[in-house]
């Protein structure tokens, strides 16, 4: 069943019970959508058209820097400037890293090449995050729903503070700090060198842009940021994909025209049925497996669902589908770990038999 999942807000007012939900939609659907339509693994693979796209991004918010610079706006006209195009360029360029992230740009044999991508993409976002998401974007997959795995579900105290409309006001605009320090929090892990490269080439490129374009530039790009992945339409995403609009079901597509300015991160559902297929091929997926979609809740506008989380008592933070099992994990990474276990205990099992006929021979 797809309607399968208890909100967070359940756990936080029943926190001394135990409890559970037994299926991570997905992973059966994609075998049973597979079965009866094995072409769409034809759409797997990578689209390097994405590559395209991002550089003329890029290339656009230089373009405003540089006018920034000859012109030197007031500041409102740079606010008002920063959100209705700096917020949109960049929130945009933050679900290209998402679909990079995926390594739906040059495949799974050039990780290199999509990480540097994520990195350049990152570049006007100006606070440092590709590497990171990607590290803990892929929890969220392997793990959804998974009450302390998977860092995109809000913690307890955000669930217990942020409940009435002003304070989930708040917590949208509180956003962009909430969702990009929540995972170091939940579920730290040691920095890597690819991290430690995306830190210096951003902040190497936020001096550049200080020097040659001037501080309201520089501004134009961290404001747009927070504006783009706070209050702001397109982050309706965020709230859209997993909260629980509908009973119980704990994904969702939106199928609206902003979905071309955010590579179609709004085929969600179809999105985590199938992951290696790039954002250009899911329409695709829905058309040729339309009975497993068109059925289903979904959205159309991201602003009415930012107005129903704000407005609406059964939605907000707490309104998460949640379990804390191993049910979500794919029987991939139990084979893994079972594959693991069996290697280290052959390679154990050769040393102790090293050490007896050396103690014998000794």
């Amino acid at each position: 069943s797809f309607f399968n999942a208890l909100k967070l807000g359940l756990k936080v007012e029943l926190d001394s019970d135990r409890w559970e939900y037994s299926e991570e939609p997905h992973v059966s659907r994609r075998r049973e959508i597979l079965a009866k339509y094995p072409q769409i693994k034809q759409l797997m693979g990578s689209d390097p058209w994405i590559a395209v796209i991002v550089t003329c991004e890029v290339a656009v918010q230089l373009g405003f820097c540089h006018v920034i610079r000859v012109t030197q706006p007031n500041w409102a006209v740079l606010l008002l400037v920063a959100y209705a195009v700096g917020a949109t360029l960049n929130h945009s360029l933050g679900s290209a890293i998402h679909e990079i992230g995926h390594n739906l740009a040059f495949g799974h044999k050039r990780p290199w090449a999509n990480r540097l991508l994520a990195i350049f993409c990152n570049l006007p976002i100006a606070i440092p995050m590709a590497i990171s998401y990607k590290k803990y974007h892929t929890d969220h997959h392997r793990w959804l729903g998974h009450e302390d795995n998977d860092v995109d579900i809000p913690t307890k105290t955000e669930a217990r503070l942020f409940r009435h409309p002003l304070t989930k006001l708040l917590w949208l605009c509180a956003h962009p700090f909430i969702h990009g320090l929540r995972p170091f929090i939940k579920s730290p892990k040691p920095t890597t060198p690819w991290e430690l490269f995306n830190f210096t080439v951003c902040m190497t490129f936020d001096l550049s842009i200080y020097v040659l374009f001037g501080w309201k530039s520089l501004c134009y790009l961290i404001v747009g940021t927070l504006f783009g992945f706070g209050p702001h339409p397109l982050a309706g995403h965020f709230i859209s994909e997993h909260y629980l609009f509908s009973g119980g079901q704990s994904t969702h597509s939106y199928y609206g025209p902003l979905n071309v300015l955010l590579f179609n991160v709004g085929y969600h559902i179809e999105h985590h049925d199938f992951p290696y297929i790039p954002y250009r091929r899911l329409p695709e997926v829905r058309r040729i497996a339309g009975e497993y979609y068109n059925s289903l809740p979904h959205h159309t506008s991201w602003l009415r669902v930012l107005w129903d989380f704000i407005t609406k008592d059964q939605l907000g933070p707490h309104a998460r589908g949640v379990n804390n099992s191993n049910c979500t994990r794919p029987e991939l990474y139990e084979a893994v770990q079972k594959d693991m276990a069996r290697r280290i205990e052959l390679v154990a099992t050769s040393n102790r038999e090293k050490s007896k006929a050396y103690e014998l021979d000794s």
